[in-house]
């Protein structure tokens, strides 16, 4: 049995609480395609790869961190953008996408998912002010841990093994409370050293960011904006399958280094 498209999107737009944002783009419901569904494809960013895997499967709604439309909306379709409208308008795919609502989720956001992929306590502070919203999460180790070995848990919880790209070690040799901000949030490292953080973890970093965790003796990790906002995208792949149970919903992770 088909689901309607706005009875998904609504539970999306009440879960995630967009009215409470001031965003830098505008969520929800960004593409309309058919107005019924089937199959829900959940993703980080919308890319063309994204869109043709999407095609592939028979997706009629595609759910992503980061959407086509930023700022004050489009001001011409064409070149890239409009070659990714073209797939989503020629197949009838909508896309929704949740920018900050998905970074903030208290259950479902990429900063919780980075805090339990890391391993932190279930006792955890929001600090950081993003736009009117406290965006940082912070928590605590059950034992203050070398410092490596506090690195190595990001590497194994986000990326798989691989070792973080940019690590500057500034921060105490012992790593006991850590600071987490996914994606682009170099700029919280400050708020994170106030928190009383021993480390701070985001995806990608700002050129100033190095200097400054040196003055502040906080040790910084940058684990790829990718990286670290794969886990919103996944926790409403099941929420989704929860709330929908004659909806099919798949993560389709679609690689990147940065």
């Amino acid at each position: 049995m088909t689901v309607r498209l706005r009875d998904v999107v609504s539970f999306l737009d009440t879960t995630l609480e967009i009215e409470r944002f001031r965003d830098f783009a505008p969520n929800g419901l960004q593409v309309e395609g058919s107005l019924e569904i089937d199959l829900v494809v959940t993703g980080v960013s919308a890319s063309q790869e994204l869109f043709d895997k999407a095609i592939e499967l028979g997706a009629d709604l595609v759910v992503v961190h980061h959407g086509l439309i930023w700022g004050s909306g489009l001001s011409r379709i064409d070149g890239a953008l409009g070659r990714r409208l073209a797939k989503l308008l020629g197949h009838g795919i909508s896309l929704a996408a949740y920018h900050l609502p998905l970074d903030a989720h208290p259950r479902l956001g990429n900063n919780v998912g980075l805090c339990d992929a890391i391993g932190l306590g279930a006792a955890r502070e929001s600090f950081g002010d993003v736009r009117g919203h406290p965006l940082g999460l912070a928590g605590a180790f059950g034992t203050s841990i070398p410092r490596d070995e506090a690195i190595g848990r990001v590497a194994a919880g986000v990326l798989h093994g691989a070792a973080p790209r940019f690590v500057f070690p500034h921060g105490p040799a012992q790593v006991r409370k850590v600071g987490v901000c996914s994606g682009a949030a170099s700029d919280l490292l400050e708020a994170a050293a106030q928190a009383g953080c021993d480390m701070f973890v985001t995806g990608e970093l700002a050129e100033r960011a190095g200097e400054l965790a040196k003055e502040l003796q906080i040790t910084l990790v940058a684990a790829g904006h990718h990286a670290t906002e794969v886990f919103g995208a996944q926790r409403l792949r099941d929420e989704l399958r929860m709330g929908f149970a004659d909806l099919e919903v798949r993560f389709v992770p679609v690689m990147s280094p940065l």
